[in-house]
């Protein structure tokens, strides 16, 4: 599990080396370096349990169906996390996104059996939580009575930016799919639409049809929504409860919106459309805190160039679509036509704190035998994030030599360590021959400095079914937010459960776990 350390510094970036190198070179980092005992993390385990590293602890913030106010309940399937700092360091207000639903855990009828109510009661389940939370001595609770609680889910009525027609509403109905987000610089929540094709289905542009995925929710035979309306990245004030769907952006399977601030105050927002052969994106805005008017641009790998998707500089887009609405709406499409790069499942994305590179997480591609994934590396021209051109590289770092598969979501701490989880399906867990020696999901760190640097280690593992997903720090970089999603998916009764995590009444749920102890300050301290 340790890299070549010249070759580890090499990937984070030049800029690194001489921080990275610099300690070793005074007499006082030395001393410390060498008295510094290293950090144990744990064997894969395939326990029905969060396993910890020693010196971790965690606690359960909140479950399924937990409350959030007097009326509303946490949704399921809780993903992403973002903390917005309130007035005080021990408290703030959370974010949750809550990904999709198992029919199993609701009335589990076949889709043809629900009746209206089934169904309305599993889009009351997806989108996003919102609640204060705060510390009371050494634990983190949630304030069921502050009047900004409130949920988001797939009923509300949601314009599109600009008041723009898709499919010829301005209005969607409800946000679903929400997999990972992004936070802007004014504390709006940018959440993103992923598989948003389970619900909804999805356009088959030769014909105009709508194809259903094998796993269909059955919601269009009381609600037939067009598919063109999910898809998006969606951004809501949470303390107004404004929200739009941001057409500039574009239409995808959306992972995430890594927002970096430019410094004339324009934004640039990366994102990842995450499916075997999805291209990465990057919007530049034109003005100051704005993310409706700007250009999005797809990645060329072998070009080492961003492409502007746009309907004007391109003739084989004017061919094919009717306008600019379009080819955003049909982005997947659009930016494969214009030379995006087909790439192995584009998730989570982070700029390095100590020298601006984007880190990618490319989860594995099955259809390339790409079983364990990689992380990808992006080098802005002169560091500017809204260069066109751009340089780059790949570590494969997935696979049994490395003890680590499927790279999905990411996490730098204030020290630079890169924390990121695993992703390996409920279906290939476990099993022959790629998946045996990972056994469940887990949390791992990609040790920046110190006496460890270049290695990685394991410190968390998931229950069984489960991923881990949404890591996020508090202010102070002491509590570690996670979410646990989706244990015990794999369940086919309530008398063969595979996963009674986190040992409840009613079966296993996902829940908001927070981690902490001496383990986290050693790391942020190295």
């Amino acid at each position: 599990m340790i890299m070549n350390r010249r070759d580890f510094l090499n990937f984070l970036g030049k800029g690194v080396v001489l921080g990275a190198i610099t300690p070793l070179l005074t007499k006082a980092k030395t001393i410390q370096y060498i008295n510094q005992s290293k950090i144990q993390g744990i064997p894969p385990s395939s326990q029905d349990e969060v396993v910890l590293a020693d010196n971790l602890k965690y606690q359960i913030l909140i479950s399924w169906k937990d409350k959030i106010n007097k009326k509303e309940t946490f949704g399921f399937n809780n993903d992403y996390i973002a903390f917005m700092p309130g007035k005080k360091s021990n408290e703030g207000f959370l974010w949750v996104n809550h990904e999709y639903i198992h029919p199993f855990f609701f009335s589990a009828k076949p889709n043809d059996q629900k009746n209206i109510d089934d169904v309305k009661e599993e889009m009351r389940n997806v989108g996003g939580s919102f609640f204060r939370i705060y510390k009371n001595f050494k634990t983190w609770k949630i304030d069921l009575n502050n009047h900004f609680n409130h949920r988001v889910n797939a009923l509300d009525k949601i314009d599109f930016s600009n008041k723009t027609k898709i499919q010829g509403s301005s209005t969607a109905i409800g946000t679903l799919a929400n997999c990972s987000g992004g936070v802007t610089p004014w504390r709006s929540i940018l959440t993103c639409e992923e598989n948003y094709d389970m619900f909804y289905g999805e356009r088959n542009l030769s014909d105009g049809s709508i194809y259903k995925t094998a796993y269909d929710v059955g919601w269009t035979r009381f609600f037939p929504f067009p598919p063109e309306h999910y898809g998006w990245v969606v951004e809501i004030n949470p303390f107004s409860g404004k929200k739009q769907k941001l057409v500039s952006l574009g239409r995808c399977a959306h992972e995430c919106a890594m927002v970096k601030v430019l410094k004339d105050g324009r934004l640039v927002v990366y994102t990842g459309d995450d499916i075997d052969n999805g291209c990465l994106y990057k919007f530049v805005s034109s003005s100051k805190g704005d993310l409706i008017n700007g250009k999005l641009y797809v990645a060329s790998i072998e070009e080492k160039k961003w492409i502007e998707v746009d309907f004007k500089k391109h003739k084989i887009l004017q061919k094919k679509f009717k306008n600019q609405i379009e080819v955003l709406t049909y982005l997947r499409e659009s930016s494969k036509l214009i030379g995006g790069t087909e790439l192995d499942r584009p998730e989570d994305i982070k700029i390095d704190p100590f020298n601006d590179n984007v880190i990618v997480a490319l989860t594995n591609n099955y259809s390339k035998r790409n079983m364990h994934g990689s992380l990808l590396k992006i080098i802005e021209k002169d560091g500017k994030h809204d260069a066109i051109d751009f340089d780059y590289e790949t570590l494969v770092s997935g696979g049994e030599s490395t003890g680590f598969s499927c790279p999905d979501n990411l996490l730098f701490d204030k020290a630079g360590n890169l924390w990121f989880t695993s992703d390996i399906s409920g279906s290939k867990m476990n099993k022959s021959p790629a998946y045996i020696p990972f056994k469940n999901n887990g949390l791992f760190v990609l040790i920046r400095n110190g006496i460890q640097s270049g290695e990685i280690i394991q410190v968390a593992s998931a229950p069984i079914d489960a991923e881990f997903t949404g890591p996020c720090f508090s202010p102070d970089g002491k509590t570690l937010f996670l979410s646990v999603q989706h244990p015990g998916e794999r369940s086919q009764s309530q008398n063969n459960l595979t996963s009674l995590w986190p040992k409840q009444k009613n079966g296993p749920k996902s829940s908001v776990i927070t981690i902490e102890g001496k383990l986290i300050d050693e790391l942020i301290n190295l």
